[in-house]
């Protein structure tokens, strides 16, 4: 029998996954129930050291000798700082030594409470990497738990191998042992390109020809990545919004999304490559999906298990995964799966052109790309700007979405007009965005190929599409920022020429000549009520 402690389970288990074959214990009440583990799986040979100083020298002497990571146990308090001089030797030996400390609740630490001490990042720096798990008590922090055991285990063994620690957190009672098997862990395996120059071939070879649903998922991404994507796309199914999308189609995920699909839409092997992705209900879909595999290709080969279903992180750039899928897309047949979706993605992408909209921050930023110049590259405002940018533009967007904040938006579009002077650069923005970077006019680098799209329905529009947030009476003045400026004096204070849209006569007035200004600069406040 095993301990009560989920946590604990979860370790014991990934441990014996990642084939680690000895343990150094030391004696302690907080720990005893990892030290129970250890001895109780039947996988690992465990030696008792007493000493903590000796012992993580003890376990460095097994691990260069065998040749293998070595785990050891120590309890809560000072006795992890005992292993510190043993940690610095691993560190600058390369040598693979998994140190797992227990420790006491969160709460209990620095409360003039028994051996409790700040143990997290207690051996920082001389470790590759330092996780604290939690305690877990519903399926995220389940799922939390073991993702933070996969990214120290397979830090353990990178890049030449080191030390890393995992601290574990246990509330008493401690000696409670009434689970009869370990669970069954999901393991994440990195595939450095150091170790393995032929992983990425091999591994998406593999998984996406037996698969029956593969799914190619594309975040954020360069344009010029995007040549060969039409090539797999034939083949295989490709979900990729503006940031990664340079087609004349959209794909309106979200519409697709929230109308229902059936399982046999689901993936079966997700492959994700890129950045950020904007859609939450595209995240919340494949989250969602049961038995899938997902396989991420990253430059850095760190773990973003932003679908929570990662079993594979492989290290490479997105060119080169891309290139390595068009050859392999010759080898494809699209099926069902890949049909199904693309009717879908025709008929979405029609209803949401044919739909009567009345005068709204959606009607005029589809009206905008029914009638934007071919030549016009576009850089998008965070929030309400791509995710409409998405359902309805016919180009690639750029837009910040590596951190997705707020500020910097309108300062980006301004350096992009100065890089490509000779081409005119539209950028959507939304009022809020705008005004909290206005200091981005105040540029004499700026010249007359800026186009501005002000979304203005005076305060975050946002807020209101939140459920539950209209109970609170607070919720305009002081979350979404009502406010009630207008650009006018912005933009005569920099020079812009300034139109404004209260209306769709007014919109389509405006918009006729707005590309056409050659003189200076322009913007185009598209005043909306926000309800």
């Amino acid at each position: 029998m095993y301990s009560n402690k989920e946590n604990v389970n979860i370790l014991t288990s990934l441990l014996i996954d990642f084939g680690i074959k000895k343990a150094v214990v030391c004696p302690g009440s907080r720990n005893s129930p990892i030290v129970h583990n250890l001895c109780s799986c039947g996988r690992m040979k465990c030696y008792p050291v007493t000493d903590e100083r000796s012992a993580g020298f003890f376990a460095i002497g097994l691990a260069e000798a065998l040749n293998m990571p070595v785990a050891v146990c120590v309890t809560s308090g000072s006795a992890l700082l005992n292993l510190a001089p043993a940690v610095a030797e691993a560190y600058y030996r390369n040598i693979q030594l998994i140190v797992v400390s227990a420790d006491r609740p969160i709460q209990w630490i620095s409360q003039s409470d028994g051996q409790t001490i700040r143990q997290q990042s207690a051996l920082e720096p001389n470790i590759r990497k330092s996780v604290s798990l939690p305690e877990p008590t519903n399926a995220e922090e389940r799922w939390f738990c073991n993702r933070l055991i996969n990214e120290a285990l397979n830090e353990t063994r990178r890049h030449g191998g080191g030390p890393v620690h995992i601290n574990v957190p246990i509330s008493e009672p401690l000696f409670v042992y009434t689970t009869p098997f370990l669970p069954c862990e999901r393991t994440i395996m990195i595939h450095d390109s150091t170790i393995n120059r032929t992983a990425l071939e091999t591994i998406l070879k593999e998984e996406i020809l037996k698969a029956d649903r593969p799914m190619l998922v594309l975040g954020q991404l360069p344009k010029y990545m995007l040549g060969n994507i039409e090539t797999i796309e034939k083949v295989c199914l490709v979900l990729r919004e503006r940031p990664a999308n340079n087609s004349l189609q959209p794909q309106p995920i979200d519409q697709i999304l929230s109308a229902g699909i059936d399982e046999s839409m689901q993936p079966d092997v997700i492959i994700y490559i890129g950045g950020t992705i904007v859609s939450k209900q595209l995240k919340r879909f494949l989250r969602n999906c049961s038995n899938v595999k997902s396989i991420l290709i990253d430059d850095r080969a760190e773990i973003r298990d932003t679908f929570m279903n990662l079993s594979h992180v492989v290290e490479a750039s997105p060119d080169e995964a891309l290139d390595t899928i068009v050859s392999i897309a010759g080898k494809l047949k699209p099926g069902k799966f890949v049909k199904s979706w693309h009717d879908a993605i025709r008929q979405a992408c029609q209803t949401i052109m044919q739909q009567p909209l009345d005068y709204s921050y959606e009607w005029a930023v589809r009206e905008l790309f029914k009638q934007l110049p071919r030549n016009v590259e576009t850089v998008c405002g965070n929030s309400t700007a791509i995710r409409l940018a998405n359902k309805y533009s016919d180009r690639y967007i750029f837009v910040n979405r590596g951190v997705n904040g707020i500020e910097g938006s309108l300062s980006t579009a301004v350096g992009h007009s100065v890089a490509v002077k000779h081409t005119q650069v539209c950028c959507i923005i939304g009022d809020l965005s705008f005004f909290y970077d206005q200091n981005a006019l105040w540029n004499q680098n700026l010249g007359n190929n800026l186009r501005i799209i002000l979304l203005n329905n005076h305060g975050g529009g946002i807020f209101r599409q939140l459920p539950g947030l209209e109970q609170s009476p607070f919720r305009d003045k002081f979350i979404a920022a009502a406010h009630v400026t207008s650009a006018r004096e912005v933009c005569c204070a920099h020079k812009l020429e300034y139109l404004e849209a209260h209306n769709k006569t007014e919109f389509n007035n405006a918009l006729e000549s707005f590309f056409n200004r050659k003189e200076r600069s322009a913007l185009l406040e598209v005043f909306i009520e926000i309800e």
